[in-house]
């Protein structure tokens, strides 16, 4: 038996967002994941299935309240997605009446809490500031990347590549953000972020993101931008993110890089047995 025949009524879903960067989250706690890469990529077609910039699959865990498996829209596996942890948190916090879980993910076990105003708080961990963890090709500086532009390099349990400009509304974010995601210089390929400095407390932010494309926003990639903009001298270790679909509040303390927004839910769906039978 395949997983998917253990779904003979189809596999339930939830669809939720973080500022606009949408989910598909099925709850594989009680049976096996039905989830494999060719599954994740149709479920991932915004046309001929659901549409996402990432899946995640809940699984049970002994080292956290919840584990995490991230997928791409194309069919890749991720180790951290920061706004998806964050909509996992209020799910499970809700569930329990907790106002404080952990996530066991690819990046490690993460620490999440509720805030104020319905905000869900998540600590993404320590930054990978190594050019062998990120992970690049060969050792280089990582605040000036051998890249047009001279980007900077840092690592988030994903790799990044953050480049400061003038004004983001005027980068070819699909252009040159799929070019870059595949620069030779990142050998798992990278997400890529366009920041504009607005002041010391404040930047903007646009990112193309690995295996996905164009984002509204990315939780891993503003970690990796408050990092990157703090290292070079531009900002403060806490800032305000504007990503095309709202503000995050990034603040890198000792413990962590604490990441705080807010988390919307949209609807519940069932995978129909039709579709999954049509990407066996």
């Amino acid at each position: 038996m395949t997983n998917l025949e253990m779904y003979p009524n189809g596999v339930p879903f939830l669809k939720m967002h973080g500022l606009g960067n949408d989910f598909v989250i099925i709850d594989a706690r009680k049976t096996e994941s039905p989830i494999t890469s060719q599954v994740a990529k149709a479920i991932g077609e915004r046309h001929f299935g659901v549409g996402y910039d990432q899946l995640v699959v809940m699984t049970n865990s002994q080292k956290a309240d919840v584990e995490l498996i991230f997928w791409n829209s194309d069919g890749s596996l991720s180790d951290a997605c920061g706004n998806a942890s964050r909509c996992v948190a209020r799910l499970i916090m809700d569930e329990n009446n907790l106002e404080e879980i952990t996530l066991k993910t690819g990046n490690g076990v993460l620490l999440a809490r509720k805030g104020s105003n319905g905000f869900i708080s998540v600590n993404m961990g320590h930054p990978q500031l190594d050019w062998d963890l990120i992970p690049l090709k060969e050792k280089v500086d990582l605040l000036e990347l051998p890249i047009e532009g001279r980007p900077a390099a840092v690592g988030m349990g994903n790799p990044h590549c953050v480049f400061v400009v003038d004004d983001v509304n005027l980068v070819d974010l699909v252009g040159w953000g799929s070019k870059i995601e595949a620069h030779e210089l990142f050998p798992k390929k990278t997400n890529v972020e366009f920041i504009q400095i607005i002041d010391r407390k404040n930047i903007r932010q646009r990112t193309f993101e690995r295996g996905a494309g164009e984002t509204l926003a990315c939780g891993s990639g503003a970690c990796a931008v408050t990092v990157a903009a703090h290292l070079k001298g531009l900002t403060e270790r806490n800032v305000n993110i504007y990503l095309d679909g709202g503000q995050l509040s990034i603040d890198w303390l000792e413990d962590g890089i604490w990441m705080t927004g807010p988390t919307s839910f949209v609807f519940k769906g069932i995978l129909s047995s039709e579709f999954l039978e049509s990407v066996k």
